[in-house]
C-alpha cells in the first residue's frame, strides 16, 4: 500500500516502475514455465502438460492481482498531484474492486474457452457485480462526496436523521460525532440520497 506521506511525484514514478516490473515479471515467468522449459526439457513437459491450465490460472491470479494493485496505485498517485489522500484513496479502492472483478471474470472465461467462456465470464462478472453492488454504490457515493464536497470535516450537519460534527469522510462511510458522545457511521449512498443540513458557523459554537 502506498504511503500517503510520500511525495506525489516520487510515488507516481515508483508506482509506474512497479507496475511495469510486475507486467514484465508475469510475461517472463509465464514464458519460462509454460513455453521455454516444456520445449527444452521433455521430462518437465511430460509432468507439467496435464496441469498447464491450472499453472496458467495460478500465475494469472498471482501476477494479475499485483498488476491490478500496481495500476490502482498509479491512478492513486496521479490523482494525488491534484487531490488529497482521501479522494485519491477512494478512487484507488474502486479501481481495485473493478480490476479484481474483471480479472476473475476474464480468467473464468479463458479457462472455459469459446462461446462457453464468454457466457461463463459474463455470468461470473454478473455475480461479482451483484455481490459488490452495495459496496460499489457506497464507494462511488463516497467519491462523489469527496469531489463535490457538499460537506467537509468539521461541519456541523444534520444528515440521514443524524446531527453532529463531521469527523471523517471515508470511501464507504461519513463519520459523524453526535453531541451525546456516540459516533454515527452514515453510508455514503444514504448521505447522497437524503437532505443535508449544514449549520452556520455561529450555531456550531
Amino acid at each position: 500500500m502506498a504511503a500517503p506521506s510520500e511525495k506525489p511525484t516520487t510515488g507516481l514514478r515508483n508506482s509506474i516502475v512497479s507496475l511495469i516490473a510486475w507486467i514484465a515479471a508475469y510475461i517472463a515467468v509465464s514464458a519460462v514455465v509454460l513455453t521455454a522449459l516444456p520445449s527444452y526439457v521433455p521430462a518437465y513437459k511430460a509432468v507439467v502438460d496435464p496441469y498447464s491450465t491450472y499453472i496458467a490460472v495460478a500465475l494469472s491470479l498471482a501476477f494479475g492481482y499485483m498488476i491490478v494493485r500496481g495500476f490502482a496505485n498509479v491512478v492513486y498517485w496521479s490523482l494525488r498531484l491534484r487531490y488529497p489522500h482521501s479522494t485519491a484513496a477512494a478512487v484507488r479502492s474502486i479501481m481495485s474492486i473493478l480490476g479484481i472483478g474483471a480479472l476473475l471474470a476474464g480468467i473464468a472465461g479463458g479457462v472455459a474457452g469459446g462461446a462457453a467462456g464468454v457466457a461463463l465470464g459474463g455470468f461470473i462478472g454478473m455475480v461479482i457485480g451483484f455481490a459488490t453492488q452495495q459496496v460499489l454504490g457506497q464507494a462511488v457515493a463516497g467519491l462523489f462526496v469527496l469531489l463535490a464536497r457538499p460537506i467537509k470535516i468539521g461541519d456541523r450537519v444534520n444528515v440521514a436523521g443524524e446531527e453532529g460534527v463531521v469527523h471523517d469522510i471515508t470511501t464507504l462511510f461519513t463519520v459523524v460525532h453526535k453531541d451525546d458522545g456516540t459516533v454515527a457511521l452514515i453510508p455514503n449512498n444514504a448521505l447522497i440520497g437524503s437532505k443535508i443540513y449544514i449549520y452556520p458557523k455561529q450555531a456550531q459554537q
